[in-house]
């Protein structure tokens, strides 16, 4: 009678061990973790926070090859506790590089309009010292000096172009391009006027 229970039971006995293990993947949390990667990628991750970002793919690589290693193995023999582990912490790991992606990312937008405003100033200096030229015998230098000043008003387009992408650090490396140029031109200008200043008789006085 026993003999006969034992049986009956072991194929039961059997499909239960069987059933627990076969070990799935953890598709919930994998997809999880992809999401998060995604989202920092989308936050600008890769520009302003490029190493954490590297290191959450490299998380992400980690995980997947976990996976596919346990997914080459006897299905009684499966294990992805690891790779679930892998998942949760990618996923945290996601959301920090994500939240820290987004400061900084304001960060850089604050410091481009900066740059755009002292770039603007540098520009109208440029342009002020220009009109208060007097012309002279060098005719050519000032109009060569003035053909400078138009390209770096036209170039401060650029710095918006750049903000309107969100592309803040290519903005803040224009503007400071512009300011630097700007800056050159206008001491151009004073050594030129000081020269002129220089250069003119004194005036006699009347006796």
């Amino acid at each position: 009678m026993m003999n006969v229970t034992i049986n009956r039971l072991a194929p039961l006995m059997l499909g239960a061990i069987l059933l627990a293990g076969c070990a799935k993947p953890p598709a919930e949390q994998i997809d999880a973790a992809e999401k998060a990667l995604k989202e920092a990628q989308m936050s600008g991750a890769a520009t302003y926070t490029a190493q954490e970002y590297a290191k959450l793919e490299a998380s992400l690589t980690a995980m997947k090859k976990e996976v596919t290693d346990q997914d080459g193995k006897f299905a009684l023999f499966r294990d992805y506790g690891k790779a679930e582990q892998l998942a949760a912490s990618a996923k945290a790991d996601g959301e920090r590089v994500k939240a820290d992606a987004v400061k900084k990312k304001e960060e850089a937008k604050a410091g481009a309009l900066q740059a755009q405003q002292v770039a603007q100033e540098a520009v109208k200096s440029s342009v002020e010292l220009v009109a208060s030229a007097p012309v002279g015998k060098d005719r050519a230098a000032l109009e060569a000096i003035k053909n400078d000043v138009e390209a770096l008003k036209a170039s401060l387009n650029q710095i918006q172009l750049a903000i309107d992408k969100e592309d803040y650090p290519a903005a803040q490396t224009q503007a400071k391009a512009i300011h630097d140029k700007g800056q050159a031109v206008s001491a151009e200008l004073q050594n030129a006027l000081a020269k002129v200043g220089k250069g003119k008789p004194s005036a006699h006085k009347k006796k």
